[in-house]
């Protein structure tokens, strides 16, 4: 990803303890890294606050040709237990 230079206006407290905190040649890398984490945050609020599921079972026919997620959770288990003994009697020798 390309980089674009711009000039920002921060309180002169805020820079001090920035600069203290990670050192003056490093506070684009933290403002950029900061202002990354917010757009994240800020996007998943947005997508919790809409009327829409997040699930749609139609997004997901395997589960359904399961027998509906319990099911599906169920053979996921018990073939994650069945590979743990494996590995158990394999190391068992």
């Amino acid at each position: 990803m390309g980089q674009h230079r711009t000039h920002v206006i921060l309180p002169e407290g805020l820079v001090t303890e920035i600069d203290a905190l990670v050192g003056q040649r490093k506070r684009s890398a933290f403002l950029a890294e900061v202002a990354a984490r917010e757009l994240r945050r800020r996007r998943l609020l947005a997508f919790l606050a809409q009327d829409v599921p997040a699930w749609n079972p139609a997004d997901h026919p395997d589960i359904e040709k399961a027998g509906g997620a319990a099911a599906w959770v169920k053979k996921l288990r018990r073939e994650s237990d069945q590979a743990s003994r494996r590995r158990l009697r394999s190391r068992r020798g």
